[in-house]
Order: structure tokens, then sequence, then C-alpha cells
């Protein structure tokens, strides 16, 4: 099917979606589509990367009927700050994440895989961008695919259907206000 054929497809068309930029709101967008998609009666698989599972929509998506969520069990911290030993472990834990992700969003077939900063983890060289793009190239065809961080490569950028820049114009982070729970994680 042509990206532009979209007509009639209805829910099982499994199209590619790209939230970037360096504005706020990429993961709060991600989580409402799969509020939305769990409203609807889809399963969704939710996956974060370089979060350590704290954020405030974690408990809540994690209970809804129909969502599964999977985080990093061990946290690494901020990428600028690893070493050379950190990032090599952070990446191999990345790695396996994306790779159980997968796996379950396969045997799940249709439904709506949220890959929660992924684009940051390859942009910080912790996964691999081929191996993104390889997955959505096979992706089970009703499988709605949602990626989210600062910047998207070409090739992950030709997949998406749907590609959302999200610009900062201004934030109190810049005038010193430190992340807020419920607002910011």
């Amino acid at each position: 099917m042509e990206k532009g054929d979209w007509a009639g497809a209805g829910k099982r068309l499994g199209l590619i979606h790209i939230y970037c930029g360096d504005g706020k709101g990429k993961t709060t967008a991600a989580a409402g589509l799969a509020l939305r998609y769990a409203g609807s009666g889809g399963r969704v698989l939710f996956v974060q990367f370089l979060k350590d599972g704290s954020s405030s929509e974690i408990p809540l998506l994690g209970g809804l009927p129909g969502v599964r969520v999977l985080v990093c069990p061990r946290s690494f911290g901020f990428t600028f700050a690893m070493d050379e030993a950190e990032r090599r472990k952070a990446g191999e834990a990345y790695r396996e994440l994306l790779a159980q992700a997968c796996q379950e969003a396969v045997r799940m077939g249709d439904g709506l895989l949220v890959l929660d900063e992924a684009l940051a983890a390859s942009e910080a060289g912790l996964l691999e961008e081929e191996e993104l793009a390889a997955f959505l190239e096979e992706k089970p065809a009703g499988l709605e695919v949602v990626l989210t961080g600062r910047r998207a490569g070409e090739r992950l950028l030709a997949l998406a259907s749907y590609v959302t820049r999200m610009e900062c114009v201004r934030h109190p982070y810049r005038e010193g206000v430190k992340a807020r729970a419920g607002i910011e994680y």
C-alpha cells in the first residue's frame, strides 16, 4: 500500500510516527497516543530508553488494560556523563531491551509500539539506527510504531508516515526552574 493510499485502511494499517525536536512534549504526545489507542481497545507496548521508569506516566500506563510497559532495569544516568565502560554496559542493556521489545511487538502483531527515547539512544550511539530501521521495514503490517527523541536520521525519517517536530521557543529550565514531577517527568 502506498503512503498516500490510506482511505479505508482502518485501524489495521500500521504506520510509523516520529516525534522529534528540541521542544518539550515528545514523550507526552507518545503517552497520549498510547492512552487513546488503549482506550479504543488496542494493545500497547510502551518501551522507555534512557529513563529509569520513574516518569509519572509509567505507573498509570502500566496499570491500563491492554498496556504493557518495559523499562531498562538499570539506570545509567545522563549519556554525556558516562565513561566508556558505562556506555558499553548501557549499550548492551538498551540493545537487549530493544530486542525484547521487537520480539514482543512481533508476537503482538496488530497494536501500538512506543519506543520512547529510542532516537536519543541511537544518537548517543547506544542503539544502532540500522537496527531500528531494519525492524521498521520488517514489522508486522498492523503494528503502529512511535519513536521519540531529539533527532532522527534520514533513513528513519524516510520510513515515517508522521513526523512531528517539537520546537522549543521558551522553557523555564533556561530560567533555572528544575524539572517538575507531573510536568517534565
